[in-house]
């Protein structure tokens, strides 16, 4: 039986954020934030077990208690020194089978939900090639010149790229091992690098991703807010 499972890359710092914490324990409605992203991944029913990528220097996770997860959550501490190279670890370090679908999700989108995860997989369904969460781009786009505008860029058919993101186990694992000679942000691009075309399942903005303080500001307001109306 083909299985679901969930990935979480979180041996980053992110600098952006300016703190000296990494990026992932910062606080959000009393846990840290990337608790969010395994307590959404690790109750969906749909999902076997979740395994979360940590640097082998990671001093922090065992700080917390993540027993609410016993039985479906494992780490594995082979992070990398991109975002690829532990999503690329971690592939090989789970031992699934070839046609497994792998869930991948940012530790810095703390707002997804199981209706978000289902309605994937749903989208998704038996497809060989997979796809992503993703909105359309409602902004007008500008290009930059240093500090100043150079052109304005058309919106039409650009959609913003979110994750999970979900593909098969071995089609994913060959697509990030190969030099496409550029680094890949996203398994998307992995994925297109191939010849592939990954279906963009419509999502909401709700799924953000926390990248700047204010980010982190607004993710502690929508947290809060759901942990009042349990």
């Amino acid at each position: 039986m083909i299985q679901y499972y969930g990935l979480i890359p979180a041996a980053g710092i992110g600098s952006r954020m300016g703190v000296d914490l990494p990026k992932q324990y910062l606080p959000i409605a009393g846990r840290p934030m990337i608790y969010h992203a395994v307590r959404a991944m690790a109750t969906s029913p749909r999902i076997t077990r979740v395994f979360v990528v940590l640097a082998a220097g990671d001093v922090w996770w065992d700080e917390y208690d993540w027993s609410a997860f016993d039985g479906k959550l494992q780490v594995l501490r082979c992070g990398g020194a991109t975002r690829a190279d532990s999503v690329t670890n971690g592939l090989a370090a789970m031992g699934a089978d070839a046609q497994d679908w792998v869930l991948v999700h940012d530790a810095a989108r703390p707002c997804l939900t199981g209706a978000m995860i289902a309605s994937l997989i749903d989208a998704v369904g038996e497809t060989e090639v997979g796809g992503l969460l993703a909105i359309p781009v409602a902004d007008t786009l500008k290009r930059a010149h240093g500090q100043h505008v150079s052109a304005t860029e058309p919106r039409e058919g650009l959609w913003q790229a979110q994750t999970p993101q979900m593909f098969r186990h071995a089609m994913l694992l060959q697509a990030l091992s190969l030099d496409h000679g550029f680094v890949h942000t996203d398994e998307a691009s992995a994925i297109e690098a191939l010849g592939h075309a990954p279906l963009l399942v419509a999502a909401d903005s709700s799924n953000f991703k926390v990248t700047y303080p204010n980010d982190l500001t607004m993710a502690r307001l929508m947290l809060a807010q759901e942990r009042a109306e349990q």
